[in-house]
């Protein structure tokens, strides 16, 4: 019965967002039932395919990767998979009619990361966020507004900075797996090896920009994901406010966190700014 194999694949998208991203999850659990599960589906296929190409160091990863790729665009023809994670995925595609290009674009930028370690141009920079983050939250964006294109077209440029405000953040605070373990550099003209304050300064005025802009676009999101954006948001705005504390020596030594208790109070803050409409 397909039905029962849906329900079992789209548990696998679930469990594999809440035992990846604690943070992620916490803000998935903040959107509406309605639409909470297409994102667990979404993040299930873009978590499976970094996974490949960042930590699956035994074994041949382009094989691995090629073959991910295959079972992608086969999964959205036939509409199935015996690969839960993209049988997950493709629903959630036809679902909304999430485009081609969506896809395509962040598998373009995760197989850059099998084999590409600099990035030395801002357009280099820029194409890879945006396949590898501002198209996530394009198609975040498609379940959000439930086919509304009008409200997709209204909301898309902030939606595509809120996802490069969220990876840059993220780069800052894996710097140190990302330069020693993985020997990738994202941030171009930049020396991680000799990250200073000038350098951090200016990544984090990036970010800041990036965040006031995605900012706009959560006060228009529809209710049924405003308030799960939003703890998203609050919580990656907590962790560049660490980083931008901490000196710039100490981020090129270890990765920075926001602890659970923190993200506790960081929720309730969320809540009662969405309840009082201050978002």
């Amino acid at each position: 019965m397909k039905a029962l194999f849906d329900n079992v694949s789209r548990s696998c998208s679930r469990t594999v967002t809440n035992s990846y991203s604690t943070s992620f999850s916490l803000a998935t659990k903040m959107l509406a039932p309605s639409i909470r599960q297409d994102i667990y589906n979404i993040y299930g296929f873009v978590r499976f395919a970094d996974e490949i190409v960042d930590t699956f160091h035994d074994y041949d990863k382009e094989k691995l990767f090629n073959d991910f790729e295959r079972d992608l665009y086969n999964a959205i023809e036939a509409r199935i998979s015996l690969n839960p994670i993209l049988n997950a995925f493709q629903e959630t595609v036809h679902k909304y009619g999430i485009e081609t290009e969506l896809y395509d674009a962040f598998m373009k930028s995760m197989r850059l990361d099998l084999h590409k370690s600099e990035y030395l141009t801002m357009e280099e920079y820029r194409q890879y966020i945006y396949g590898s983050a501002d198209v996530v939250g394009l198609m975040c964006l498609k379940v959000f507004v439930d086919g509304d294109q009008q409200k997709y077209e209204e909301l898309k440029k902030s939606a595509m900075s809120l996802g490069s405000a969220f990876q840059k953040v993220n780069f800052l605070r894996d710097l140190k797996a990302d330069y020693e373990d993985l020997s990738r550099s994202y941030f171009p003209n930049v020396d991680l090896s000799q990250l200073n304050e000038m350098n951090k300064e200016q990544i984090i005025r990036e970010i800041e920009e990036d965040f006031h802009k995605g900012l706009k676009g959560i006060s228009n999101l529809p209710v049924e994901a405003k308030f799960g954006v939003y703890t998203a948001y609050i919580y990656y705005r907590k962790l560049l406010q660490k980083l931008k504390r901490i000196p710039s020596l100490e981020i090129r030594k270890r990765r920075i966190r926001v602890p659970n208790y923190q993200k506790a109070g960081l929720l309730a803050k969320s809540y009662i700014s969405y309840r009082l409409n201050l978002i």
